[in-house]
């Protein structure tokens, strides 16, 4: 019979839990916390989402069937659904937070040599945003329509290695560009989104920051044309422009000339344009780059397949992650 270390003591094994400690600390997460900590919650639920349980209720009956196995997995408190139900609701959702971005920030070097297929030095950002469905009866907090709750996941993904490192939590009311309002900014860094984030004013900050964005262009755009540069039609390009905004806002809110490419998409047969204000990368690379931009909806595809816990985990209210 094996008499080593179990396979989820192995995997929590890799986690800095001295940092998770920290966290703890700052928030007061186990003051006056007499059996079960906020260690104990965070191995509950690692061992919820790894074991794909679908409420505290599997959860619990779960690990009770296993219950001299707990010490060896590192959980010293005891396990009811109503113990874990009253943590997740209580305790400072920040603990979370914070672990969570020390662990990005340990996963996130680890794939910055992974290839994206474009000849870029630049970290390449894809912004979007999924809307979650929830029981009006469970969170009637959150209403979205006459029948029903949601939320929004608004998610800056790192392309490189497809790793979140922004992840906002809101009303499923909430316009997606608002979102520009609270990005963090790196200088040098390429933002690609989709037509729901444009806003002038808003993509002029991100030029003042020093930073790019590819943005699909709306139909009804008002522009006037500079210069254009030749393009290969080889390559599925249309156009390579210069242009100014002449709308009667628009051209107050962004001010300074933009780029608009142009490409034809055969498999779809459609004809898309884009907006940048990165004026040294080839044209083709404009319109991959906003092609890239499809591994945010696959995350958000994985996530909702993968994060399988119901509402009964949250009793209440919904937690924020990382931000």
């Amino acid at each position: 019979m094996y008499s080593g270390k179990l396979v989820f003591a192995q995997v929590m094994a890799h986690l800095p839990l001295h940092t998770l400690h920290r966290c703890v600390q700052r928030y007061g997460g186990d003051r006056r916390v007499r059996s079960f900590s906020c260690l104990d919650q965070f191995l509950c639920m690692a061992f919820a989402q790894i074991t794909g349980r679908r409420s505290l209720r599997d959860l619990e009956i779960a690990l009770r069937a296993q219950g001299s196995k707990l010490y060896h997995m590192g959980i010293r408190g005891g396990i009811a659904r109503s113990t874990l139900a009253d943590a997740n609701e209580v305790r400072d959702w920040r603990i979370w937070q914070d672990f969570g971005q020390a662990l990005i920030r340990i996963a996130r070097p680890m794939y910055r040599d992974e290839d994206l297929g474009l000849e870029l030095d630049n970290t390449v950002y894809a912004l979007d945003s999924s809307t979650i469905d929830l029981s009006l009866n469970a969170f009637p907090w959150a209403r979205f329509r006459s029948t029903k709750s949601a939320v929004k996941l608004h998610t800056l993904l790192d392309l490189q290695g497809n790793i979140p490192t922004f992840v906002r939590i809101s009303a499923g009311r909430l316009h997606d560009v608002r979102m520009l309002d609270e990005l963090p900014l790196e200088p040098g860094a390429i933002y690609v989104m989709d037509r729901a984030y444009i806003d002038f004013l808003r993509l002029f900050g991100l030029h003042s920051a020093a930073a790019f964005f590819v943005v699909r262009a709306k139909s009804n755009l008002r522009w006037r044309r500079r210069y254009s540069r030749p393009v290969d039609k080889q390559l599925d390009l249309r156009c390579d422009q210069t242009i100014l905004l002449t709308g009667s806002k628009t051209a107050a809110s962004y001010p300074q000339p933009l780029r608009r490419v142009g490409f034809r998409d055969t498999q779809q047969q459609r004809t898309f344009h884009f907006l940048t204000n990165n004026f040294e990368l080839p044209a083709r690379t404009i319109a991959d780059l906003y092609r890239q931009r499809w591994q945010v909806e696959l995350h958000f595809r994985w996530l909702k397949q993968s994060c399988l816990a119901k509402h009964d985990c949250f009793h209440g209210k919904f937690p924020l992650m990382l931000s």
